[in-house]
């Protein structure tokens, strides 16, 4: 039997110390899904990612992705994670920092060169390609991690606040794009607080105080909470009744 889902956590707990900051989540991320984790701060949508992205080890329970138990160093090159805090070095220029990443991913020549110039023009930085990271403001660096993030065309997205500090106009094109790479067949998960993107994600997925309180499409959580808006169905689900 085929597996047609790109992401299943069963049962996951994480802890640190004594402190529970994910409560037995279970999830399933079908292929070309773009998946959004809503959430207060805190709520433990950062954790969530970090271990679908196979940065940390749930303390119990399983994550798999593309049908690989994770944490697995060799999944480096099928997923694409794009942090809350930016990892770049700021004394390299941009386009420094993308050749080190292609190199990371194995992209070489002819192929990092073009994939470093389309992912720039996709978040619209192409003409600060030589500019020292330093000297980039903090939105130009959210984008350029996103182009990181993007440079190796991965099967899978993670995205953690992924629009924060960048401009109405950009984000409706990121978006964009985001959508044609899941029609293409990527699966995105995306972590947000802004409420339109919420509207935009195939599925939807409500965390408060480390427990998954809601699954369903946006239209199905608006209409299970009687809200107008998806920002009504959130402060439903996140306590607020």
């Amino acid at each position: 039997m085929i597996n047609t889902y790109s992401i299943q956590v069963q049962h996951v707990s994480k802890q640190f110390g004594d402190k529970t900051v994910l409560q037995d989540i279970t999830l399933d991320v079908p292929k070309a899904q773009i998946f959004g984790l809503l959430g207060p701060s805190g709520s433990g949508k950062t954790t969530l990612v970090r271990l679908i992205a196979g940065i940390d080890a749930p303390s119990s329970g399983t994550v798999h992705v593309l049908n690989e138990k994770m944490p697995q160093l060799a999944m480096l090159s099928r997923i694409g994670y794009m942090a809350q805090s930016d990892a770049l070095y700021a004394e390299l220029t941009a386009q420094e920092n993308l050749a080190f990443f292609a190199a990371l991913f194995g992209l070489a020549g002819t192929k990092s060169k073009n994939r470093i110039q389309e992912v720039m023009e996709l978040v619209d930085l192409s003409a600060h390609l030589k500019k020292q990271v330093s000297n980039y403001s903090g939105g130009m660096k959210r984008r350029l991690s996103l182009a990181v993030s993007l440079l190796h065309e991965p099967e899978v997205l993670i995205l953690d606040e992924p629009t924060v500090g960048i401009d109405p106009v950009l984000r409706k094109s990121i978006w964009e794009e985001l959508t044609k790479l899941s029609a293409r067949g990527t699966t995105i998960i995306v972590t947000t607080h802004v409420m339109d993107e919420a509207d935009k994600c195939h599925r939807l997925g409500m965390i408060r105080d480390g427990n998954l309180t809601a699954v369903g499409t946006p239209e199905e959580l608006k209409l299970a909470t009687s809200s107008s808006t998806i920002e009504e169905a959130f402060l439903y689900y996140g306590g607020a009744k």
